[in-house]
């Protein structure tokens, strides 16, 4: 299992996240057909190459509305999405992989890279991508609850000055340290639940260690 891939494959949301907090007119819109463009690459690359591809496929669909409702809905609709778009792509985002993690964890996609075949189909191969896909998806709620509580102290402030510590750790404290934590999980989960005891070395026939 590489993190490092996962981390890549959310690279469309952080680059969009992070270039629509610069840019002044159409802000989410822009940032959204950059998201859209580097979506599609990453999609082109993974199907020549028989990698994943759920994640940039409901990527592209969710930057792709954005786009099309900033430019088509005015100055207005773009205020809305800067405001309560932005941060709510996060949560939206981090639902779908929650809520999909049980039936059809985006990890498998990425596990299947460095997976024996003959694995993909255990109990315990299907088990760890559903805890890890449910992780992340956690952890992407989080992420984008996060901005959108920066959102609302935002919209209650009475001074720029009193909220400045909690609006950084909110931005940037919080989003680095959940990424940080998901990618030591998904590094270290899979190495603790298939740790075999010392005297059992052989996998039963569904690929899971045998138990003493």
């Amino acid at each position: 299992m590489k993190p490092l891939a996962f981390v890549l494959g959310f690279l469309p949301w952080i680059a969009f996240t992070f270039v629509a907090n610069r840019l002044a007119a159409n802000a989410v819109a822009w940032s959204a057909v950059l998201a859209v463009g580097m979506t599609v690459v990453a999609l082109t690359l993974a199907v020549r190459r028989h990698g994943p591809v759920t994640l940039n496929a409901v990527s592209l669909v969710l930057f792709g509305v954005m786009a099309v409702a900033g430019f088509a809905g005015g100055q207005q609709v773009d205020d809305w999405l800067y405001t309560w778009g932005r941060p709510l792509v996060g949560v939206v985002l981090g639902l779908f992989v929650l809520v999909t993690s049980s039936a059809r964890p985006f990890t498998e996609e990425y596990a299947r890279q460095s997976t024996p075949r003959e694995y993909w189909g255990s109990p315990t191969f299907r088990s760890i991508n559903r805890v890890i896909s449910a992780a992340w998806g956690a952890g992407l709620v989080v992420i984008g609850l996060a901005g959108v509580l920066v959102t609302v102290l935002d919209e209650h402030a009475t001074s720029r000055a009193s909220d400045h510590l909690l609006e950084l750790a909110l931005n940037w404290v919080v989003p680095i340290a959940v990424l940080w934590g998901l990618v030591e999980f998904t590094g270290a989960y899979p190495d603790r639940v298939t740790a075999q005891p010392q005297g059992s070395p052989h996998p039963t026939r569904d690929g899971t260690p045998r138990r003493a």
